[in-house]
């Protein structure tokens, strides 16, 4: 009789409210997030008093969280279509709505949310969170679904422990935990994202999804520059950048991306797009303005060169030299120009030679506050050598520096390598380089073992993208910005999902010849 009446009523729910909507049991999930969203969508908008942005969020906010439970690997893909288009910091002189999303501000932050001081957490920070809790419900639940150990775990345990003790460190000698906390996020969220890609990143598939997205996103940030250059009249209008600082960072490594692709001829769709949006992504890099990217282009260059094998390096110089004697020949005529289209000869020249206060003003300015900054770095580092200061506290300033544009000035400089000196002392900057080079080691050595042309140009771009990351954050803001860290974090997960893709492909070829040994014999 139970089993009669379980029949009938599952019946009567497949044609009174699955049937009309086209549904049936296996998809009846999408029914109830019909009704989910319905209501929170209505009584949002009755709660709020028709506050959309609010309600929008909430939406958001719920939709990532059943995401995250539902197809983990699409809830990564949504965080990094954030990361990769939203902006961190306005564009002085520009509105826009990337920024005024305010994805990297904290909840108490966000203009169009009710105020509450408790929401010191970002929508970034909340999206992760549902990424660890889903990871660790399907780790403990499904038998299927086993932890992968990530590479260099030694180097990277020393590093992660040494943060957290300067952290704590910094704290108990007076430090600021706000500010400490604004020094130490971007790093951490680097950890995170170390930790949990490889667990969700384990197909092919997966990989080429996660580079469609980094390619769009930094397409769109280039055209976003592109978009103001014109606006200006094809001129930089006088404003000192267009785009974000780590925007023309992305760029060298989607450029690298592209030579990798074209060397070891892979016909993908990937490189072709690439080589279609060629132009703007130069563009791009051209209005973003910053002479840290150009700097790291070349040694990232340099880095790719020196990775590929003989025959491959013979391969790409034959089509690089022309390139590179087209570069020069310019960078000779343009050597003394001060024009719009002279300006990347001037920003690189200013990093060879003392440019001239009279005809290079702004970059002359620049040099000299790195210079009096670095010296006040190198003379805290002298009465800290061991510990450092930890984080959340001022660095020394023997030599007053001009005020600039940047609330934490007085916290993190321009030189984010010596930042990490100052704050981490001896132990702590050791134990930061044993981590990256061992893990841009271990990307070198499965770049080499591998024998998939894709994957193999993959983790090439992941090492040059280290590489590249480490040079800019010599010159350049780049360790404490969420997006820089987030992206190199997810790239230097992406390593051991290579390694274990090609086992798996190796596997299956060699259980595909044994079968066919079988079947011939």
């Amino acid at each position: 009789m139970a089993t009669a009446n379980y029949n009938l009523a599952d019946t009567l729910y497949q044609r009174l409210m699955l049937s009309p909507l086209g549904l049936d049991r296996e998809n009846a999930v999408a029914f109830w997030m019909l009704i989910l969203f319905g209501t929170l969508t209505l009584g949002g908008l009755w709660y709020f008093e028709g506050e959309i942005p609010v309600v929008l969020a909430i939406l958001y906010v719920t939709g990532i969280f059943i995401l995250s439970f539902l197809r983990i690997d699409y809830s990564l893909y949504l965080l990094f279509a954030g990361v990769m288009t939203m902006d961190q910091f306005a564009i002085p002189g520009f509105s826009s709505i990337t920024h005024e999303i305010s994805f990297f501000s904290n909840l108490k932050e966000i203009p169009y949310l009710p105020f509450f001081s408790a929401g010191v957490i970002n929508p970034v920070e909340l999206h992760i969170l549902f990424l660890v809790l889903s990871l660790l419900i399907l780790i403990s639940v499904d038998k299927n679904m086993s932890f992968t150990a990530i590479p260099v775990w030694i180097p990277f345990t020393l590093f992660f422990f040494s943060l957290v003790g300067s952290f704590v460190y910094g704290l108990q000698g007076g430090g600021d935990i706000l500010v400490a906390l604004w020094e130490v996020r971007a790093l951490f969220y680097l950890c995170i994202m170390y930790l949990i890609v490889p667990q969700i990143i384990r197909t092919r598939r997966q990989i080429n999804v996660l580079l469609w997205i980094f390619i769009i996103g930094v397409t769109l940030k280039a055209f976003q520059g592109i978009g103001r250059f014109v606006s200006l009249g094809f001129t930089t209008g006088g404003f000192d950048v267009l785009t974000n600082h780590e925007d023309p960072v992305f760029t060298v490594t989607l450029l690298i991306l592209l030579a990798g692709f074209m060397v070891y001829k892979v016909d993908t769709r990937q490189r072709l797009w690439l080589f279609v949006l060629l132009l703007p992504l130069l563009l791009g890099f051209y209005v973003a303005q910053r002479r840290a990217a150009y700097a790291s282009l070349m040694v990232s260059v340099c880095t790719f060169i020196v990775l590929l094998p003989m025959l491959k390096r013979w391969y790409f110089l034959k089509f690089f030299l022309p390139v590179l004697a087209f570069l020069m020949l310019y960078g000779v005529v343009f050597w003394n120009s001060g024009s719009t289209l002279g300006r990347p000869v001037q920003m690189i020249k200013s990093g060879l030679e003392k440019p001239s206060s009279e005809t290079n003003y702004r970059d002359y300015n620049s040099n000299l506050y790195r210079e009096f900054e670095n010296y006040n770095l190198a003379s805290t580092v002298a009465g800290n050598p061991i510990t450092g200061t930890g984080f959340g506290k001022k660095y020394d300033q023997p030599i007053p520096l001009a005020a600039i544009n940047f609330t934490l000035s007085e916290y993190i400089p321009h030189n984010q390598i010596l930042w990490v000196l100052v704050k981490m002392g001896g132990i702590g900057f050791l134990t930061f380089w044993f981590f990256f080079n061992s893990i841009a080691a271990k990307g070198t050595q499965v770049f080499f073992r591998l024998e998939d042309p894709y994957l193999k140009v993959v983790a090439l771009f992941i090492v040059v993208a280290i590489i590249n990351q480490m040079v800019v954050s010599y010159f350049d803001l780049q360790l404490t910005y969420y997006r820089n860290m987030l992206y190199l974090g997810c790239l230097i997960g992406i390593i051991p999902a290579l390694e274990r893709i090609s086992l798996t492909d190796n596997s299956d070829d060699q259980n595909a010849r044994g079968e066919s040994g079988r079947t011939v014999a």
